[in-house]
């Protein structure tokens, strides 16, 4: 878990993609990290939100500013089975 924190909190504003020891696969944008979970933006999904206007505003929750669409989900470190950078994103 030390390991995954560290990782994480190197890769602030990159892409990345987390599968769970359940199987479900997330793939995001590290948002933030705290001492016991980490809080990615959700790629895809819902097409036509985001852009300007009531979203995600980083770090403060929701808001007006360029947004995302969706808040950060957070996963706690002991769920992650399995965490890798995504080049080129």
């Amino acid at each position: 878990m030390n390991n995954y924190y560290n990782q994480c909190s190197k890769g602030i504003g990159k892409c990345v993609r987390i599968r769970t020891h359940n199987g479900t696969v997330h793939t995001g944008i590290i948002d933030r990290v705290t001492s016991n979970k980490v809080f990615i933006r959700p790629l895809g999904g819902r097409r036509g939100y985001g852009g300007f206007g009531l979203g995600y505003y980083r770090g403060y929750g929701p808001g007006w500013g360029w947004g995302w669409g969706a808040a950060a989900v957070g996963f706690s470190f002991g769920l992650i089975a399995a965490l890798a950078f995504i080049p080129f994103f």
